[in-house]
C-alpha cells in the first residue's frame, strides 16, 4: 500500500505544470557563460521634474529674418553668407538648387528664405532644441531634410517651423495655439522615434573625423521574454486611428524588467509619450528593443550589458504593465513573432 502510494504521488507530481523560474542575476548569467559577475548599478528612480533626456536645456534665442535677395560678392561662401544674413547654410543651398561643392560666382543671386533661425550650440541635441521652441522634433527634420543618422553640427542654423502644438502630459494644460513659447515648451513630449533621431548631441565641425570604425555587424541572435506575465495589448490596429507598436505584459508591482538580448544601451530616461520610464538597447547594427512604464533603471547610457540582465523594474500601481518593442531597421516589428512561443 504504501509502494502504491507513493507512486501516485510521484504520477500526480509530474502532471503539475513547472512555474516560470524566476529572474536570474546578471552574476548567475555571467558565471553560466564563463565570464566575470558584472556589478550592477545602484538602481536610478525616474522622477517627472527630472527627465534624463533633458540635461542640457536649449535657450530659444532664434534670430528672425525676412525674406531677401542677396548678391555674392568676392570670398563670399555659403556659410559666410549665412552668417551674414542669418539664414541656414543647408538651407541656402536646398532654397537656390545648389549641389555639392555649392560653387558660387559673384554676381550671383541667391534667394534668403524668410524664416527664424536656431544657430546650434556645442551640447545641444534635436530634441532639446525642438522643446525649447514647442515645436516636435519631426517637423524640425522635415523642415531641415535632415536624413539619418540626424547628426547637428555646431553653428549649423536650422529652421525652425510654427508647429502645432503636441497633446500636454495629463498634469499639464494643453496651450492654445499662438500662446507663449515658455507654454508651449511645457506641454512638449518625445517618444522613442524623437529619441532614435534627436538624441544625440551636436559636433564640433573643426573636430578631425575618428578613423572609421568596421560597421556593426547585424543582429543574428534570438531574443527573450522581458518578463513574466499574461499579454494584455498586442502589436497591431488598436482602436479607431490607433495602431500599437509593441505589446504590453501585466506584471506584478516591482517585478524585474530583463534584457530581452545582450547588446548596449542606447538611451535611459523618463516623461517619453506614452511609456513614462524607457530604456532602449540596440543589438548590433540593425535590432533595438524598447522597455517602458519603467519604474527605476539599473543600467546606463552605453553599457554592455547581457541577455537576462536586471535592467530595471516595473512599477507598483495596482496593475502595473511592461511595454515592450522591437524594432528592425528603425521600424516596429510584431515581438511575439521574434520571441520563444510560451
Amino acid at each position: 500500500m504504501k509502494l502504491r502510494a507513493l507512486g501516485l504521488l510521484l504520477l500526480l507530481g509530474g502532471c503539475i505544470p513547472p512555474s516560470a523560474p524566476p529572474p536570474r542575476t546578471s552574476a548567475e548569467i555571467a558565471e553560466n557563460a564563463g565570464q566575470a559577475p558584472r556589478v550592477e548599478a545602484e538602481a536610478e528612480v525616474f522622477t517627472a521634474d527630472q527627465p534624463v533626456w533633458d540635461a542640457r536645456p536649449v535657450i530659444a534665442n532664434a534670430r528672425s529674418i525676412d525674406g531677401a535677395r542677396y548678391t555674392v560678392q568676392p570670398g563670399d561662401t555659403l556659410r559666410s553668407i549665412g552668417a551674414r544674413t542669418g539664414a541656414g547654410s543647408e538651407t541656402l543651398a536646398r532654397v537656390n538648387n545648389l549641389v555639392p561643392p555649392y560653387i558660387l560666382h559673384p554676381g550671383d543671386v541667391l534667394t534668403i528664405p524668410a524664416g527664424r533661425f536656431h544657430a546650434v550650440a556645442a551640447g545641444d541635441t534635436g530634441i532639446a532644441i525642438a522643446r525649447a521652441y514647442g515645436v516636435p522634433w519631426s517637423l524640425i527634420v522635415a523642415a531641415n531634410v535632415l536624413e539619418a543618422p540626424y547628426t547637428l553640427r555646431v553653428g549649423q542654423r536650422l529652421i525652425i517651423p510654427d508647429g502645432k502644438v503636441v497633446a500636454a502630459p495629463a498634469a499639464v494644460a494643453a496651450p492654445a495655439p499662438g500662446s507663449s513659447i515658455e507654454a508651449r515648451a511645457a506641454a512638449f513630449r518625445i517618444d522613442i522615434d524623437d529619441i532614435l533621431t534627436g538624441g544625440e548631441p551636436a559636433v564640433e565641425p573643426a573636430t578631425p573625423a575618428p578613423p572609421v570604425a568596421a560597421p556593426a555587424a547585424r543582429y543574428t541572435g534570438t531574443f527573450t521574454w522581458p518578463a513574466y506575465g499574461k499579454i494584455m495589448a498586442r502589436f497591431g490596429p488598436r482602436g479607431v486611428g490607433a495602431f500599437n507598436q509593441g505589446i504590453e505584459i501585466a506584471v506584478t508591482p516591482g517585478s524585474s524588467i530583463l534584457a530581452s538580448a545582450e547588446g548596449t544601451v542606447a538611451f535611459v530616461g523618463s516623461n517619453v509619450a506614452p511609456v513614462g520610464g524607457l530604456i532602449l538597447i540596440r543589438h548590433g547594427s540593425d535590432y533595438i528593443t524598447a522597455y517602458g512604464h519603467a519604474a527605476t533603471a539599473k543600467v546606463s547610457k552605453g553599457q554592455e550589458i547581457l541577455r537576462g540582465q536586471v535592467i530595471g523594474t516595473t512599477g507598483s500601481g495596482t496593475a502595473p504593465l511592461l511595454f515592450f518593442q522591437i524594432r528592425k531597421n528603425g521600424v516596429p516589428v510584431d515581438p511575439v513573432k521574434q520571441l520563444p512561443p510560451r
